[in-house]
């Protein structure tokens, strides 16, 4: 892996310096707060190192899909709270991502204070990773730490477009991913399983695409696994689907078979007719039996029990997104059980997980 700059490459006082730092803080949300803040508890150390060296420090995030369009209810103002918890200290939150409003709200931060920017999703520059944005951006910073490991092989304007603009730096969470992943990949134990899960093919392609001739098992899970069973000829129902990327699916499985690497999609799942908890309309099925007006939630017990004894076989495993719908229960059984799996594994010292 290509050497990357550090926080230790900073100077050590950096009094007075905006650090504008992209974090991820799509937290799943109940009833106002929310449920989980692993996101923030890992991302914390890096946020509070920065404010003790006396930055400036201003979050970078987004919050659900708001496709490029404000939408009240998806503003980050909605985890200031939560984020305050964690870190326990106050945080300003700034309704813009650029322009004077954050350009004066900079000027009013003091030396170690931390500001949270609005949803940059709710600019159509940020998906678009478009120059101009990602410039605009960068002009109140006097530089960039990425610590969004989870979202970064999107190649959005706040994870890959601002670093072109400003001196850019590795978070310690991001520090020690990269690590663990030039160790797992670079000259991994093998064999390698690669667990790969998500809503889209779109944004984990290039992902796909290089894991395939360094892994020896390639487990695709989540929404994407239903784009890879239509390449199968598989009816997935009312699943989500990125039914014009089939053809791409069919050519990282060819890649993936001409590579010697296995690709295991599963062939029970858990269905439903409506996404909710515990919906009345769940069931469990083979993958060829999915209704017309169903839709493929989770990976089905079989699947997941055949899976777990892969890990068995492997001595590393990266993994890299849910394998169903996760924040539901109870669609967040195969993440659970294979995760438990995998942690077992990495207990007891025969798997390395990344």
């Amino acid at each position: 892996m290509s050497s990357f700059r550090t926080l230790d490459d900073l100077a050590d006082d950096l009094t007075g310096q905006v650090a504008l730092v992209r974090v991820d803080l799509n937290l799943p949300m109940h009833e106002g707060s929310a449920s989980d803040v692993t996101r923030v508890e890992a991302v914390k150390p890096t946020i509070l190192e920065l404010a003790g060296r006396g930055a400036k420090v201003l979050l970078l995030a987004h919050f659900g899909r708001p496709k490029g369009q404000r939408h009240s209810t998806l503003s980050t103002s909605y985890v200031v709270g939560d984020v305050e918890k964690v870190l326990d200290r106050e945080i300003m939150f700034i309704p813009e991502v650029m322009g004077p409003v954050v350009d004066q709200s900079a000027r009013i931060l003091r030396p170690g204070d931390i500001g949270l920017l609005e949803n940059t999703r709710f600019w159509p520059g940020e998906e678009a990773n478009d120059p101009d944005f990602a410039h605009e951006m960068a002009q109140v910073g006097d530089f960039y730490v990425n610590d969004a490991f989870s979202v970064s092989h999107r190649a959005h304007a706040s994870t890959e477009g601002i670093a072109r603009h400003l001196p850019a730096y590795a978070g310690r969470m991001m520090e020690a991913e990269l690590k663990a992943l030039d160790a797992a990949l670079g000259n991994p134990e093998t064999p390698v399983a690669a667990v790969v899960g998500g809503a889209k093919v779109s944004t984990k392609l290039a992902v796909l695409e290089h894991l395939v001739t360094r892994v020896q098992h390639l487990i695709i899970g989540g929404g994407m696994a239903n784009t890879f069973l239509a390449a199968r000829g598989v009816d997935v129902g009312a699943s989500l689907c990125e039914h014009d990327l089939t053809d791409t699916a069919a050519r990282i499985m060819d890649e993936a078979d001409h590579a010697g690497c296995t690709v295991h999609l599963p062939y029970d799942v858990v269905v439903a007719g409506e996404f909710a908890p515990n919906p009345p309309s769940l069931r469990t099925c083979n993958v060829h039996e999915v209704g017309a007006d169903e839709m493929i939630l989770d990976l089905g017990p079989q699947a997941t029990e055949a899976l777990a004894d892969v890990l068995k076989t492997c001595r590393t495993v990266v993994w890299n997104g849910p394998l169903g719908a996760f924040e539901t229960e109870p669609f967040d059984a195969a993440t659970m059980t294979l995760a438990q799996t995998a942690a077992a594994l990495t207990q007891d010292g025969s798997l390395t997980s990344v």
